[in-house]
Formats: C-alpha cells, sequence, structure tokens
C-alpha cells in the first residue's frame, strides 16, 4: 500500500480565512510540500510551527510553466510510493486546489490509475475575493482565463471575465496582445493585486494598451474585464454575425432578405467572388476588407438558409472545413513530412483520394476528368481538365508542338472565316484555338486566367490614356480617327516601358 495524498488550498492570501481543518492536516501531516512559499500565508504557517518544503527552485529549472507542473507530479508521486498506509504526504497550493492548479488535474488523472487515495481540501480560491473585492455576480455570466494560454477564440465580451495566472509582465503582455483583437487599445481593464490582503491588495484600473507597463505583477495578480454587450463589441464577433444573419431571415427581418432562396443569390456569389479578385489585383487592403464580407455575407445567407430547414448550420460548415484541413495536412497535424509546397500537395491530393475512399468511392473507378467543377469559367476549366488529362500522360511533348497546335487551329478559324462557314462553325473553331493556347500557359506555368485578367487591366490602362489624352484636346474617341488613337496607344506603351525600366 502507498501513502496518502491530500491536496489542501491556502486560500486567496488572508491567514484568518484558512479553515481549521486545513491548518490541523498541515500539522499533523507526515510530510508538506507546497507549490511556492511565495504566499502570504506561509509566515502564519511557520509560526504555527508548519515545516514545508517548496517547488520554487522548479521554477528555474524548467522553461515552461507545463514542465514545472509536470516535474511537481512526479516528485509527490515518488514520495507517495515510497510510503505506506499510515504516512500522509500534504501538497499545499494557493487558492483552491481546483482552480487553476494543473499539477493537481494531473494528479487526479494519475492516482486514480495507480489507485492512489487522493484527498482534496478546498481552500478559499481567489475568485471568492474577485466576487467581492470587484463586485460583480458571476451568475451575470463569468468566465476564467489563463494569461499563458489564452487565446481570441475564448474571448466573450458579454461576459465578465476574469484572466488569472499573469505572473510576470510578459504573461501580461501576452495577455494585452490577444485582448486588443477584441477591445480597443484605449479601452479600460482592471488589474488586481493580493486581493483580500491586508496590506497587500491594490486595484487599479488602466487603459489596455497600458496592461504591460505596469508594476507589481506575481502569484496573486490578475485582470479583470467587466461584461461588456454593447454593440461595438459584440459586432466583431463571429456569433454576433450569425445572429444577425438570423435576424435578417426571420418574419420580423428584411422582406429582400427572407425572399432569397440558393438560385436568386446564385449570382451574387459570383459578383462577389469577382469583386474580392479585383480588390487582389489592386492591392487594396481596405477594399479587400469590405469585399471578403460581402462575400462571407453570401456563405452565411446560405448557409442560414440551411439551418431553417434543418439540414446544416454555418458551425456544421466550420466543423467539416476544420476536419479537412486537419485531416488533408498530415505533414502539419499528422506524422508525414512535406520539404517543400510540391510534397504538400501531394499529401493534399493523397487525403483528398483517401477521404473518397472511406465515403465508399474508389478514385480509380473516376474519371481522371473528375473533379472539375461544371460552372467553372470556360478559360479556368480548360485549364483544369487539360491539367487532370497530363496527369494520365495525356499531353504534349513539349511547348513547340503546343505552339505548332495554335497555328494549326488558327489557320482552320481562317479557313472557317474565309469560307464563310456557318456561325457555329466559326465558333467551335475558336473554341479549339483558345483551347490549345491555354494549353501553352500550363507549359510555360502560367495561369490563363491571370494572363488574360492582366491583358485586361493593360487594355483598361493605355484606353483610358487615350480617352485622357483626348480629353485634354477637347475632343471624345468617338470624334477622333483611328490613326490618332494608335499613336495615343504606342505613346502610352512607351510610358509603360519606361516606368518599368525605372522600377527595375
Amino acid at each position: 500500500m502507498s501513502a496518502i495524498l491530500t491536496v489542501v488550498g491556502l486560500g486567496s492570501g488572508n491567514p484568518d480565512r484558512l479553515t481549521l481543518g486545513i491548518v490541523n492536516k498541515l500539522r499533523t501531516a507526515s510530510k508538506v510540500y507546497v507549490r511556492t512559499k511565495e504566499h502570504p500565508v506561509m509566515q502564519a504557517l511557520e509560526e504555527l510551527g508548519v515545516e514545508s518544503q517548496s517547488f520554487d527552485t522548479l521554477y528555474e529549472s524548467f522553461s515552461s510553466f507545463p514542465k514545472v507542473y509536470e516535474a511537481i507530479t512526479q516528485k509527490l508521486l515518488e514520495e507517495v510510493r515510497s510510503g505506506d498506509e499510515n504516512t500522509e504526504i500534504v501538497y499545499a497550493v494557493p487558492g483552491h486546489p481546483m482552480v487553476a492548479e494543473s499539477a493537481v488535474s494531473k494528479l487526479r488523472l494519475l492516482c486514480a490509475e495507480e489507485g492512489i487515495r487522493l484527498d482534496i481540501l478546498g481552500g478559499e480560491s481567489f475568485l471568492d475575493e474577485a466576487f467581492v473585492r470587484l463586485g460583480f455576480d458571476p451568475i451575470e455570466g463569468f468566465q476564467l482565463l489563463d494569461a499563458s494560454g489564452i487565446t481570441r477564440s475564448q474571448l466573450r465580451p458579454e461576459l465578465h471575465t476574469l484572466i488569472g495566472q499573469v505572473y510576470d509582465t510578459f504573461t501580461a503582455s501576452e495577455a494585452k496582445l490577444c485582448l486588443m483583437e477584441l477591445y480597443p487599445p484605449e479601452y479600460e481593464v482592471t488589474v488586481g493585486h493580493a486581493l483580500g490582503v491586508e496590506g497587500e491588495e491594490r486595484i487599479v484600473k488602466v487603459p489596455l494598451y497600458e496592461l504591460d507597463r505596469q508594476e507589481g505583477y506575481g502569484n496573486l495578480s490578475l485582470i479583470y474585464i467587466p461584461a461588456d454587450r454593447s454593440e461595438s463589441l459584440r459586432n466583431r464577433t463571429f456569433d454576433r454575425l450569425h445572429e444577425i444573419v438570423g435576424i435578417l431571415r426571420s418574419p420580423e427581418g428584411c422582406p429582400w432578405d427572407r425572399e432569397q432562396t440558393h438560385d436568386t443569390l446564385r449570382k451574387n456569389l459570383i459578383e462577389e467572388t469577382y469583386e474580392v479578385l479585383e480588390t487582389i489585383d489592386e492591392d487594396d487592403p481596405e477594399h479587400m476588407k469590405e469585399e471578403l464580407g460581402d462575400l462571407l455575407l453570401q456563405i452565411m445567407l446560405h448557409s442560414q438558409m440551411e439551418e431553417e430547414l434543418g439540414t446544416f448550420t454555418v458551425f456544421d460548415v466550420i466543423e467539416g472545413l476544420s476536419g479537412k484541413l486537419i485531416f488533408r495536412h498530415p505533414h502539419v497535424f499528422g506524422n508525414k513530412d512535406a520539404q517543400d509546397a510540391e510534397a504538400a500537395l501531394q499529401n493534399w491530393e493523397g487525403m483528398k483520394a483517401e477521404e473518397k475512399r472511406r465515403k465508399g468511392i474508389k478514385p480509380e473507378a473516376e474519371s481522371a476528368l473528375s473533379g472539375v467543377p461544371r460552372d467553372l469559367p470556360a478559360l479556368m476549366k480548360a485549364y483544369k481538365l487539360q491539367k487532370k488529362a497530363s496527369k494520365v500522360g495525356f499531353d504534349w511533348d513539349n511547348i513547340q508542338d503546343v505552339l505548332g497546335k495554335i497555328g494549326e487551329e488558327l489557320d482552320e478559324l481562317k479557313e472557317a472565316i474565309e469560307a464563310g462557314a456557318p456561325a457555329e462553325e466559326q465558333m467551335l473553331e475558336l473554341g479549339d484555338l483558345l483551347f490549345a493556347a491555354t494549353n501553352a500557359a500550363r507549359f510555360i506555368d502560367a495561369d490563363p486566367e491571370e494572363a488574360l485578367t492582366r491583358t485586361n487591366r493593360k487594355f483598361v490602362e493605355r484606353f483610358q490614356y487615350i480617352e485622357r489624352r483626348l480629353q485634354d484636346k477637347g475632343i471624345s474617341p468617338k470624334d477622333s480617327s483611328l490613326e490618332e488613337m494608335e499613336a495615343l496607344w504606342q505613346e502610352a506603351k512607351q510610358r509603360e516601358y519606361k516606368k518599368s525600366a525605372k522600377d527595375n
């Protein structure tokens, strides 16, 4: 039989709040360990004759708190295993043993696995003092977060929020950076030190950006952000967006939004996608932010329609995407390697095939051209079809063969035009020429959609230059001759060349 392990809480720091039971347990224990002697009640315990060993030196020996807590856990288990049923090892922690004590959580699991008796005696938590000293009722909505591991997704401004484990300026800085992803820099927050400890308590209110400029952080420090249900903060949360879209589609919402269906919004989704692409081409982050929001609205509306039917919600969409990203990146979330982008893409394709197998689909039984969306723009679709065909060996040997094919298709188009062939036949010959030109894009490693987009942009810039120059003369293009416009076109080209040479 092993010894008994008892974990006790030393409370928030006021010796008067220690229970008689905990004091007696500390005085009669075979051996007492404390997580840290940097706690206000330690002097009182020493005066009562309680001898103890602390784990303070471990904080200097290890580079992270998890490693410290792991070392504490193993040391205590070694002590317990070496004792007998008449031995009681007491581990004393600040506050309450079940509040922000990682080592205690580990001990509960390991003691249960080994059949070791573990008793836990609660002490006054720092939460008890926080509720009193900071003056809020947790039933209004409350969350407790760890400063060393806080993330943006945990922040919920409508809840009273306490951030514990603010040991030093570094953890305060980490907490500040996370909070500033949601709250404005000048937002007022409260810093509390040694709450309830006479002579040591200090409560200060500071703007968020000054959070890590304060002094006095230590084992008994915390940050408090009062519940804030203002629209300005809620509007930065995904839950609020989901709520707004639901309201728009509700009977009390917007008549236009209520009437929309997947089919009526189909063109909007396409248009918003291209508007985002335009902001990317223009390298305009502010405009991109707005257009990405418009695109996100389309996703939210389509998801809301299905939520109303009970088929899925936007959160199911997010769950599916998260699962897919994790599954298709085994080199990030699993045990595979990918030294470059090409290897990462191969992993992605391999996991896509595995997904199909798990759904009962045999990738090897599918057409080599499967997976290309039916409604892609024609140029983009041609490019993807050719790439898929090339993977199974259906491809030209070199770029010269492709250029020869382009010439062949151009000749056939000329013949159809000169022979006065029906318009349908001429259009098909034009399609063959465009398809052949798309093949050339693959061989020079260029996206044909991007290539044509750049040419379109170049055309717009040159033509608008012609318009401006003609306007300077008091005329418009329709009042000008083709020769004059061609001369201005060449002038625009020369300006581009000079600018390019200067930039390079």
